[in-house]
């Protein structure tokens, strides 16, 4: 699929909006999805039918995409052919998400860790199509991240424990909706059946779990 490049940054930043990281993103919200979060075959899909929902809207480029299913055909030996269906049925799901090259919108970073700029530029990217909307970064890998230097650019940075449990009080039923189907995720990988607590607790999402059994 060709995605036109997004346009290059301005000389000075966007005026950065004041980025919320408390945990209770808006909705309609633009979330970059960094390539930690699409490896889970339980994650994803969740994410995904919450975007669907119309909960957030998702961002990624293709070297995001590139970078996941590149590890999960390493890591979990998955077959590129499915992975790159998998992908291709995202892009059709969600065709403004992808950003193309965002290369230039690396300009002026300095603290977070070189080797995550390109996710950072593709919220930058993403905010540059859409001024003013409220944007964030979820990975697992929050140490990557400078929450400093990502504020002033209007982006917050979140791991997805925190998303989800921060949405649970306004939106258990969505939530509960989107888990109705997290077990048939787990065992299409190919895993043992295992009741919807202990799924959440090997995806590390232990506030969501926490919630639901409240």
């Amino acid at each position: 699929m060709t995605v036109p490049s997004a346009a290059s940054p301005p000389i000075r930043s966007l005026s950065p909006r004041p980025a919320w990281d408390d945990g209770a993103p808006p909705g309609g919200a633009l979330v970059v999805l960094d390539a930690c979060v699409l490896m889970s075959g339980v994650v994803r899909p969740l994410l995904l039918r919450l975007a669907a929902a119309g909960r957030f809207r998702p961002v990624w480029s293709e070297r995001i995409g590139q970078e996941w299913r590149r590890n999960a055909a390493r890591i979990w030996q998955v077959e590129p052919a499915l992975l790159d269906a998998q992908w291709q049925a995202m892009q059709e799901a969600f065709p403004q998400a992808d950003c193309g090259e965002v290369d230039a919108w690396k300009a002026d970073l300095r603290y977070s860790d070189p080797k995550d700029w390109h996710v950072i530029a593709a919220g930058r990217a993403a905010r540059s199509r859409t001024p003013g909307a409220p944007a964030c970064v979820l990975t697992w890998n929050l140490k990557d991240f400078n929450r400093t230097e990502l504020r002033r650019l209007g982006l917050a940075v979140l791991d997805p424990d925190r998303l989800l449990a921060g949405w649970w009080p306004g939106h258990a039923a969505l939530l509960r909706g989107a888990l109705a189907g997290v077990e048939a995720d787990a065992l299409a990988l190919g895993r043992t059946p295992a009741p919807l607590a202990a799924i959440l607790q090997r995806e590390r999402l232990y506030r969501l779990g926490k919630l639901l059994a409240a």
